[in-house]
């Protein structure tokens, strides 16, 4: 199916509140993101973000951060990233807990039994509440001689994100870098109508020799899964048929992500050579069929003005409702055709078979220079709502940035805008600064949470912050909090 066009212009407005709302017109629809707050008798509104920091003040290089909302109570929510931290000299990763859904954040760090560098962090959770936290670990890449070697994708699971278990190896090489294990992402079958319920699949790139420019060296796609909540992963796989280059650029594999089905069928698309790739197994990932190209990608990796390089990587989702798009596919990127990089939404309504045309997402003119990047997706379970979040420079000048949630509730077709920072960040960074891959984002019975990196004010460092909005399900209408009895 065809999306239809934006069809009109963009208006900032300011209110009393603080905040930016826009008025949007959109396919055939008009919403507003007012940000303002619903009273009685009042029309309802949209709902207005819940804006803190996350992490603590002396957190530096804080990036490539994702979230997850527990299905078994939402105020719960961990998130994980790569940060440095003086308390915790040899951690490099550490999650962030809240149990009053944002409002607050508890910094954990986590274990580096190792002393490796661990990154690429992704955290989900199963349908009974357990947490995964995946994330690679590594030592001596790019070292001739290395002192130390390590390469590979281990996970840990908790209940409460404080206090974690042990790490359990989905792949995990020692005394030796070759091949290099990357950029792993991880998700559970969530669907009541799954025989395969509970489920973990982990995908990610494999490099022959990282960085290397040889033509012999390749990097492909290659697949786990685990049927016992993370307690063992079966031999990992090769699932891409075309292999890309060892660069970590535009001609590698990367960026894997697994979605499921309502039935169980679990999906895997990725970027590569001018496309992004498909595959789609329907036995719960013992097997995968041959791969497909769903779309043309100018290039996953490109230049962001004040951070050096950045990327559009691919993102999955799975409408697994009741609604009328069960089954709905969504897929987005980000990549320059129009001579800036834009956000970008296909969706399959038929298992995968045939995709729709892109569909612009960022609601600025296209080709008018403004960047967007790090687009992330995903398909609230209970609403199917179709929910994705990224950085925009849209609305702004030079290297000020805002951040946007683009929200469907009719399947992708339309989409309303949310300003979520409360001021315009100028992401301007050292030459050696690393901005990471991906922002986090999550939703669940029409709760929506981002969180994303920036420059703090004092001191001048990579944090992060959260941003948590709450709708009516299947709405773009606020929430309206129900008081106690006698609670002013």
């Amino acid at each position: 199916m065809v999306f239809p066009a934006h069809t009109g212009n963009l208006v900032l407005r300011r209110l009393q509140s603080g905040f930016w709302f826009l008025t949007v017109l959109v396919g055939l629809g008009a919403f507003i993101s007012d940000f303002s707050d619903s009273r009685a008798g009042d029309k309802k509104s949209s709902p207005g973000p819940r804006v803190v920091t996350v992490t603590p003040p002396d957190a530096m290089g804080a990036v490539e951060v994702s979230v997850a909302i527990n299905p078994t109570n939402p105020d719960h929510m961990i998130a994980v990233s790569i940060a440095r931290m003086k308390e915790h000299k040899d951690i490099s990763d550490f999650a962030y807990v809240t149990n009053d859904a944002g409002r607050t954040w508890k910094t954990v760090p986590r274990d580096n039994p190792h002393k490796v560098q661990q990154g690429d962090d992704v955290v989900t959770f199963t349908p009974d509440g357990l947490a995964i936290h995946t994330f690679i670990s590594f030592a001596g890449i790019l070292k001739e001689r290395p002192k130390k070697a390590h390469s590979g994708i281990v996970t840990s699971t908790s209940k409460d994100g404080i206090t974690w278990n042990a790490q359990v190896p989905v792949v995990e090489l020692f005394n030796a870098v070759e091949p290099h294990e990357d950029k792993a992402w991880v998700k559970a079958d969530m669907s009541k109508d799954s025989p395969h319920r509970g489920n973990l699949y982990v995908a990610w790139t494999k490099f022959d020799v990282y960085g290397s420019a040889k033509p012999e060296h390749k990097s492909n796609i290659y697949f786990s899964r685990s049927p016992d909540s993370g307690k063992s992963f079966a031999v990992p796989h090769k699932i891409s048929d075309q292999p890309g280059d060892a660069l970590d650029k535009s001609d590698t594999v990367m960026g894997a992500c697994p979605a499921v089905g309502p039935k169980g069928d679990v999906y895997v698309v990725w970027a590569g050579p001018k496309s992004l790739f498909f595959t789609k197994s329907t036995d719960a990932g013992v097997k995968f069929g041959k791969n497909s190209i769903i779309s043309d990608c100018v290039g996953w990796d490109f230049p962001i003005k004040g951070l050096g390089r950045a990327s559009g990587l691919p993102s999955l989702g799975v409408d697994i409702t009741k609604g009328k798009d069960r089954g709905s596919i969504y897929a987005c990127w980000a990549d320059t055709r129009n001579g800036d990089p834009d956000v970008f939404l296909i969706v399959s309504r038929d298992g995968g078979d045939t995709w729709s045309k892109p569909l612009h997402i960022n609601n600025d003119t296209k080709g008018n220079g403004k960047e967007q990047w790090f687009p992330w997706l995903v398909v609230d379970p209970v609403d199917g709502s179709v929910n994705i979040a990224y950085y925009d420079r849209g609305a702004q000048d030079g290297t000020n940035t805002d951040m946007t949630l683009a929200r469907s509730v009719d399947g992708g077709r339309t989409f309303a805008y949310y300003r979520l920072n409360d001021e315009v960040y100028n992401l301007s960074l050292g030459k050696k600064d690393f901005f990471g891959d991906y922002l986090g984002i999550d939703a669940y019975g029409g709760r929506v949470a981002v969180l994303w990196m920036h420059l703090m004010k004092e001191p001048r460092r990579l944090g992060i912050s959260s941003a948590v909005l709450d709708f009516e399900p299947g709405t773009q209408e606020g929430r309206v909090e129900k008081k106690v009895m006698g609670e002013d």
